[in-house]
């Protein structure tokens, strides 16, 4: 009798635990999507490599009220892209970027490969364009290397070199605080901006119209975007002062 009800006990132990397994959410980007409303493209996203590693930072916008935001990679590159089958999630902590106007991973990798960020938001899953990694190809080139026009002290222009090798998409510009903080963040597709004129501006990211103020120090962030979402180049805070 004994044995029966150790037998009986170890059927149930073994029932539940396959219940559970088949309840696990998977980290399969295509069965996440499965069902749902999406809309692909929808998250602006890129990459870079750390300077001096090969860590990749993946850097995000998120819309406001976006939720669950996940990164999904590919094992290697040598797949479709836009085969969602091939992406898993990987958990990794979001860190705010800009104190939290734009969002960054950062990821150890040896190999190059396919990142997808996606959100939730409105009922919907926003899914970012295929990034490719390039931190062996190609690293990420950080400087400083951006001169600044101040003949209009609060309507300063930004110039920069234009892309040696013309494998870019697009460049995005950040105006910060000293602290940090995003004032602006637009999109050009020419080697230039003038805050605060839109005249050549794709994209823009920026709440409202800002300004800046008088006597004030400012740092000017510069990434060169390629056409798979990699980063070629970033300036990274180029501090200047009003006058």
């Amino acid at each position: 009798m004994r044995q029966s009800i150790v037998v009986f006990f170890s059927l149930i132990l073994l029932s539940c635990s396959n219940d559970d397994d088949n309840s696990m959410p998977s980290n399969v980007l295509a069965e996440y999507l499965m069902g749902q409303v999406i809309e692909t493209g929808a998250v602006i996203a890129c990459a870079a490599s750390e300077e001096n590693t090969n860590n990749i930072l993946a850097y995000y916008f998120p819309r406001a009220g976006a939720t669950s935001i996940r990164f999904y990679e590919t094992e290697t590159a040598s797949v479709d892209k836009l085969d969602y089958t091939k992406y898993k999630e990987i958990a990794l902590e979001s860190e705010p970027f800009f104190n939290g106007s734009l969002g960054k991973f950062t990821r150890e990798a040896s190999v190059e490969k396919w990142i997808i960020i996606t959100y939730e938001l409105n009922n919907e899953i926003k899914v970012s364009n295929p990034i490719r990694t390039k931190q062996i190809q190609k690293p990420t080139v950080w400087n400083d290397e951006v001169t600044i026009d101040q003949t209009n002290p609060l309507m300063p222009i930004f110039n920069w070199e234009l892309n040696a090798v013309a494998d870019n998409a697009i460049y995005f510009q950040v105006i910060s605080s000293i602290n940090n903080d995003l004032i602006s963040g637009t999109y050009t597709l020419e080697n230039t901006f003038q805050f605060y004129n839109l005249s050549n501006v794709v994209l823009n990211i920026t709440d409202g119209v800002p300004q800046l103020e008088n006597t004030t120090d400012y740092n000017f962030t510069l990434m060169d975007v390629s056409l798979d979402n990699w980063v070629n180049i970033i300036t990274i805070d180029k501090k200047f002062t009003t006058q």
